[in-house]
């Protein structure tokens, strides 16, 4: 299959605090600024403060238009008959920049607003008339978190690098160097109560960087400074279930398909894709040496992202490279929503680009503030409509709807957030940080 490479080519759709305030804004030119190449043999090369600092954003042209909320669903049928949309989302405009329209981006369906149409005939507004109204109580609304509230406080000891929720009991496991810490829900709602168990390593030199949660919450597997993999099962009472010898010293992510068969353990360099049911190492597959920070997988896809400013796509079958996304500024985090058809990416600058997983379309967010730490996690769809993601920049928390872009909440913490994870009910959202995790409740 033949590799394909692509220039990032965006537009700009705008944050927005109240309805009236929805705009986006288109940009031809992308994005332009220096590349980074640090490297990341040690801990602190992860997590640390980075030595440089990007160069100047490109200005853009903005012209403002109004677009209409819709599902993902509905915004990727919108965008069917389009080739190749070159758009991007959000962005907070500079005081004294001025609007200039283009005549390639006047208000129209492929942003979610229809063209203006002649008013319909009397036959036909006669008919629309006497359709009776459809009664609230039938109406489906879209489900989003209004704010949130933060209810608890749970007390590690040291970093947490990494840190997961289950849905179903609402147990939280926080992980840095040496142990787990596992809390219960009652835990959730107090300030400093004592953890339900505390998974200890042998290795004491042992930290875990990453982990993730099985689809049916039953199982957590955990990677970091050891070259080994732990699978936890996590009921009655958490238990190491096996040990995956990997070939690198240090994994950076990881990330689990759908059905919980496959895994990819992300290194310096290479990508461990394991069978999950055999404990079997399918493939140890070399990847650029500095895109190779995050990992994600979607699909027979998955998509790498690093240092070297590329995002990369791989079939999970022949192993070929698809895309290369070349984004002008280090990737942190990758991600995808529940529906498997969009990818976020989480940069350096504390944008956001937005790929669709198939088809030549996208967006991108500009936050114009360079960051340490960017973690973005999508939150479930479960069985009410609705969908909005979060994303952690140092030590602000984001609640964004998708696509809409309408900010639900913000709130500011006091350290740098180093990880985040939202709970599969969309209960409860919870950071961590220097010594401790933090839970906030999510209000509807």
């Amino acid at each position: 299959m033949s590799e394909e490479k692509e220039e990032a080519s965006f537009s700009i759709l705008r944050i927005y605090d109240e309805p009236e305030e929805r705009r986006n804004v288109p940009e031809s030119s992308g994005i332009a600024s220096q590349h980074e190449h640090p490297a990341q043999s040690e801990l602190d090369g992860v997590y640390g403060t980075p030595q440089q600092s990007p160069g100047p954003l490109t200005q853009h042209s903005l012209v403002y238009q109004e677009m209409s909320p819709m599902t993902p669903q509905e915004w990727a049928l919108q965008a069917l008959d389009r080739s190749e949309l070159q758009a991007s989302w959000l962005c907070e405009a500079e005081p004294g920049e001025e609007a200039e329209f283009s005549p390639s981006f006047l208000p129209g369906s492929e942003f979610g607003q229809p063209c203006p149409s002649p008013p319909p005939s009397e036959e036909v507004s006669s008919f629309l008339r006497a359709i009776p109204p459809v009664p609230d109580e039938v109406v489906v609304r879209q489900r989003t978190p209004r704010e949130s509230w933060k209810v608890g406080k749970l007390r590690h000891g040291k970093k947490v690098y990494a840190v997961a929720i289950s849905g179903s009991t609402h147990h939280v496991y926080t992980c840095g160097h040496g142990y787990i810490k596992v809390w219960d829900e009652s835990a959730l709602h107090a300030w400093d109560k004592a953890p339900r168990a505390q998974l200890n390593f042998q290795d004491h030199q042992n930290c875990v960087l990453t982990c993730k949660l099985f689809p049916d919450e039953q199982s957590l597997i955990t990677g970091g400074l050891s070259r080994t993999l732990t699978l936890w099962d996590l009921a009655p009472t958490p238990r190491i279930r096996a040990q995956l010898a990997s070939t690198g010293p240090m994994c950076y992510s990881l990330a689990i398909s759908s059905n919980a068969q496959i895994c990819l353990a992300c290194f310096k360099g290479f990508v461990e894709i394991w069978d999950l049911q055999n404990q079997i190492l399918i493939r140890k597959h070399e990847v650029p040496e500095y895109g190779s920070r995050c990992v994600d997988i979607v699909g027979n896809k998955f998509w790498t992202g690093g240092e070297d400013t590329s995002l990369y796509s791989w079939d999970l079958r022949s192993y070929q490279r698809l895309q290369q996304h070349d984004l002008q500024h280090e990737i942190l985090s990758i991600t995808h929503d529940p529906s498997e058809e969009w990818m976020l990416v989480g940069l350096r600058t504390s944008d956001i680009i937005i790929l669709h997983s198939h088809r030549k379309e996208k967006f991108k967010a500009v936050i114009h503030k360079y960051i340490h730490h960017h973690n973005l996690k999508f939150a479930s769809c479960g069985e009410e409509p609705g969908s909005y993601f979060v994303t952690t920049m140092d030590e602000s928390i984001h609640c964004l709807a998708a696509p809409s872009l309408q900010r639900l909440f913000q709130v500011e913490e006091s350290t740098e957030i180093l990880c985040c994870d939202v709970s599969s009910d969309n209960q409860y959202l919870v950071t961590g940080s220097k010594n401790s995790a933090t839970v906030y409740q999510l209000l509807y």
